[in-house]
């Protein structure tokens, strides 16, 4: 499939984000939440790590403090330390990538956020890439980091490739990657820049993921690619989304239970 087709495809799906979970018994990224959704028949958003021992850790945060409940960072761990935690109040573990594969197996499509720490991005990104060779299933690649999207465009202008923007300058004041939202630190300038979308000029996306409640931000509204909104928490909100043309990544409800 080419790449354009692969692309209108996804757009038409909805994406549970880091699975279709019900904390905290079935906590986000985990397996049981993966396999959850390929079950509903809902596409899949998830974030990858790269630990200390070179395996892809499927987790949101670098922190493992939200989550497993240790103050640890992924980067600075093996995956078998790791999954010796358990996730919320569950008896699942931090997953590997490859697992997440074959449990999902191309039943649904996958939104894969590259999480790059400490100057890895080329290395967590050529790894997702290795893993994915020969995967048989639908699935894209984003990230917040502008580096990590020109690298995509560089060395895979193959893959569907997407920027990561919006709703980060509450997080002026986090300490690191965990966060009660997990995500980046950022200087304004960083913020303002892909707010934006100005990051794009090096990265020229194939579509830009952003925040639902900056949607009206004029840079998302004038970006003439695909476009993805996240995080989106009501049926309302999802239908807004898509009557919009864009693809919604959900949470914290079914819209099966709407419809």
């Amino acid at each position: 499939m080419e790449k354009k087709q692969i692309l209108d495809e996804l757009l038409t799906w909805r994406y549970a984000h880091r699975g279709f979970h019900d904390k905290p018994t079935v906590p986000e990224n985990s397996i049981l939440a993966f396999g959850r959704a390929a079950s509903e028949g809902f596409g899949i958003e998830l974030d990858v790590h790269l630990t200390k021992d070179k395996k892809l850790a499927v987790i949101h945060d670098s922190s493992l403090q939200r989550t497993c409940g240790i103050d640890l960072n992924i980067e600075e761990i093996t995956l078998e330390e790791a999954q010796v935690y358990f996730l919320e109040k569950s008896e699942e573990v931090i997953p590997e990538f490859e697992d997440v594969l074959e449990v999902v197996s191309g039943k649904v499509p996958l939104i894969v956020e590259i999480k790059s720490a400490g100057g890895n991005d080329r290395e967590l990104t050529d790894a997702v890439m290795t893993a994915l060779e020969g995967y048989d299933g639908l699935y894209c690649i984003e990230s917040f980091s502008p580096s990590v999207v020109g690298y995509l465009r560089k060395a895979y202008p193959d893959v569907v490739r997407g920027q990561l923007a919006g709703c980060l300058n509450k997080n002026f004041d986090k300490k690191n990657a965990g966060g009660s939202g997990g995500e980046p630190t950022l200087t304004r300038l960083q913020d303002f820049l892909l707010k934006n979308l100005w990051v794009n000029i090096a990265g020229r996306p194939d579509f830009v993921a952003y925040c639902y409640e900056d949607r009206d931000m004029r840079a998302f509204v004038n970006f003439k690619g695909a476009k993805f909104m996240w995080t989106i928490k009501s049926y309302a909100d999802l239908k807004i989304c898509e009557e919009s043309g864009a693809a919604g990544i959900f949470e914290q409800f079914n819209p099966k239970d709407y419809e």
